[in-house]
């Protein structure tokens, strides 16, 4: 066992040929990751304008490190050095690990998997960055399958730590472990998920978006106090309102969709018509100048009236304990049905979608007496199977379990 290991060690040491398809945000940072940890990387994309976009951007973000202090004209000349601008799918044909980062459409990455197999060594990994498409899907496209893992970069790549590792049923242990390792390599977080709709956090954090936008359905509060609350009593960095004009309405709602229907329409990723509407008038957030706030033409935010410190502390409580315990439960789940372990998927959260704190964590410290009946309270008041409780919390509660000791 030791000596396998050991040969895995060394092929994964001679893993420094690194091919980037797509050179938009995920790409370019991507590229940007991979060229810092000292691989020699090509970048491709059909579109030259793209790539030449994507090189003057590279050494602005480089231009403000090297400003900061953070590396020097070396290292910024090491980094560029690493990188090569290609239009031309052939030219990843010497990759050790390609990682593909193109727009979230199934039938564009399997025929783009399909093609790139042509080129490559039979020993290339082939990963996408996909965000909820179905890896077992994108790996059906190849000759190999077991070469296909999905690698899940979060925006902006450079600065997440967390990085899921996402295998298909056809995806083999040498390629998961290789995988695991080179972004490990990489000094990123790495998280195992479940090849399952959302994986980690785009399947957690579904209730952040969601449940905020169904408490301003109901007419509870408004976008302001929902996003006051989280903030302050929770300690997120930004509120549900805040985040998803950053985010984007369009890229947000499709997320939230993507996962509804691959759910089988489980009515607790249910897409809310306030952020349809959002999305079909192209109030689209900071990118548009206009979604659930005004932004003016440098995407900041124009305060309007409504104070954030005038709030009632206690609809503000009301709604933040709301709000969480539909992240706890989703959390809860998670585990419950193996996507992930209990550390992975705190992790997840806290390096991923920078959460104050796990939420695993989280049920602990509010008790898990507290968290069943907190669920069942909702659904005792709306009778709705999205406000079902975990079943692994309510055995968790019968036994007097934590989730860490």
């Amino acid at each position: 066992m030791s000596n396998h290991k050991s040969n895995i060690n060394n092929q994964i040491s001679q893993i420094i040929q690194v091919g980037i398809i797509g050179s938009g945000t995920m790409g370019s940072g991507i590229a940007q990751v991979a060229a810092t940890s000292g691989c020699k990387v090509k970048l491709y994309d059909t579109n030259q304008l793209a790539l030449d976009k994507a090189k003057v951007a590279l050494d602005k973000i480089l231009n403000r490190l090297t400003e900061k202090g953070r590396i020097d004209t070396a290292e910024k000349s090491r980094i560029q050095g690493n990188i090569q601008y290609v239009d031309s799918l052939k030219s990843l044909s010497d990759s050790d690990l390609t990682i593909e980062a193109i727009i979230e459409n199934l039938d564009i990455k399997q025929k783009v998997f399909s093609e790139l197999e042509t080129y490559v060594s039979d020993n290339c990994i082939i990963a996408s960055n996909t965000s909820s498409l179905s890896i077992a899907s994108i790996a059906a496209s190849l000759e190999k399958p077991e070469r296909c893992v999905g690698i899940h970069f979060f925006n902006p790549a450079p600065l997440m730590k967390l990085v899921e590792v996402i295998p298909a049923i056809q995806t083999s242990k040498e390629v998961l472990e290789k995988s695991v390792k080179i972004i490990s390599d990489w000094k990123k977080t790495v998280a195992i998920a479940k090849d399952t709709p959302g994986f980690i956090v785009n399947r957690v954090a579904r209730p952040f978006y969601g449940e905020a936008l169904r408490i301003y359905e109901e007419g509870l509060a408004d976008f302001v106090t929902i996003d006051h609350s989280l903030k302050t009593l929770g300690g997120f960095r930004m509120g549900p309102f805040e985040l998803m004009d950053f985010i984007g309405n369009d890229v947000n709602y499709t997320v939230t969709e993507t996962v509804f229907t691959a759910f089988y329409f489980d009515p607790r990723y249910k897409p809310a018509f306030t952020q349809k509407r959002f999305a079909e008038a192209g109030y689209l957030g900071r990118k548009s100048g206009k979604g659930y706030y005004n932004y003016d033409e440098n995407g900041k935010r124009v305060i309007q009236s409504g104070s954030e410190e005038s709030q009632n502390s206690e609809i503000a409580e009301a709604i933040f304990n709301r709000i969480l315990i539909m992240l706890i439960n989703e959390a809860a789940d998670a585990l419950f049905l193996n996507i992930a372990s209990a550390e992975d998927i705190d992790n997840a959260m806290t390096k991923g979608v920078n959460y104050p704190k796990g939420l695993l964590a989280w049920a602990d410290e509010k008790g898990i007496d507290w968290c069943v009946e907190t669920m069942d309270n909702l659904y005792n008041e709306y009778h709705e199977d999205r406000y079902r409780c975990s079943p692994l919390l309510r055995k968790m509660n019968k036994l007097g379990m934590r989730f860490f000791n």
